[in-house]
């Protein structure tokens, strides 16, 4: 139940991505903006912005890719939590399926019983089923605030770099290609390191980049930008912290010193008997 829910909050948030940015305000951000979000939020990332870009030559899609890559590392911890608490719920997914099986009628008692199961197996082996959803659920914010600070933002929206004018769309595809791209390699990557594959995972690894392409096609560029940077981010973390090889390895070792054990274990039970018939 915990694992359909978390896949459900976490397609709703994309498509609530789609639906905030399409019915952002267009006021114009200044020095006299208030309140928490315009005041607080989004004049501050535009602040931000601006003084990395002078930092750069006054280059405001570089002043995106520094600050893009900020947000990442303040959320570095958050996310090797979440790299953490998805291996654990992968390692577990023999018990549970298991425990699925055991209780598979679908009157209520037994129902309630794999519940009552499944949360006592999550709590032994440390696991929050939702916990992968934090990510996504905290960088919504980030990414709609981001985006209102460009649009909002006069000199932002103007800026250009490299082909881009950054408020409006690439004329090229060329980052709504490259966001799409990078979204499956990283999700492909966590996906490969997964000790066992299904529907869900399978149509979220090449979904999602199909709805981050069609999203970048009709966002400014410098969203499409943030996008590119945050997922090669995502890739190369994956590799450092959630390396497919190196797990597929660590259980092929696991697997075979289990069997080793049963196999040790079998033949002192062997010998045992074979000792008592003396």
């Amino acid at each position: 139940m915990n694992k359909k829910l978390k896949k459900y909050l976490t397609l709703a948030s994309v498509f609530s991505l789609v639906f905030l940015l399409s019915a952002c305000s267009t006021t114009p951000i200044t020095n006299h903006s208030t309140g928490i979000w315009d005041g607080g939020i989004v004049l501050n990332f535009s602040r931000a912005i601006i003084w990395l870009s002078k930092i750069f030559g006054s280059s405001y899609g570089i002043g995106i890719i520094v600050f893009t890559i900020i947000i990442r590392i303040i959320i570095l911890p958050l996310m090797i939590f979440q790299t953490r608490s998805m291996k654990k719920t992968q390692e577990i997914q023999p018990q549970l399926k298991a425990l699925q099986k055991k209780y598979s009628s679908k009157d209520t008692e037994t129902m309630q019983k794999l519940r009552e199961e499944q949360q006592k197996l999550y709590s032994e082996a440390g696991v929050n089923p939702i916990a992968g959803c934090l990510p996504l659920i905290v960088q919504l914010p980030v990414i709609y605030a981001l985006y209102q600070s460009i649009s909002r933002t006069e000199i932002l929206k103007s800026g250009q770099f490299l082909w881009l004018r950054l408020g409006d769309k690439d004329p090229y595809f060329i980052l709504p290609i490259l966001a799409a791209l990078l979204t499956f390699v990283s999700s492909w990557l966590a996906m490969k390191s997964q000790p066992e594959k299904n529907s869900m995972t399978t149509v979220m690894t090449f979904g999602m980049p199909l709805i981050i392409f069609f999203t970048a096609l009709s966002v400014p560029s410098a969203l499409s930008l943030y996008w590119v940077i945050t997922n090669a981010f995502q890739a190369v973390q994956t590799l450092v912290l959630q390396n497919p090889w190196k797990i597929q390895r660590e259980r092929d070792e696991k697997e075979r010193a289990q069997k080793e054990q049963e196999r040790k274990v079998a033949k002192a039970i062997r010998r045992a008997k074979k000792s008592r018939r003396k």
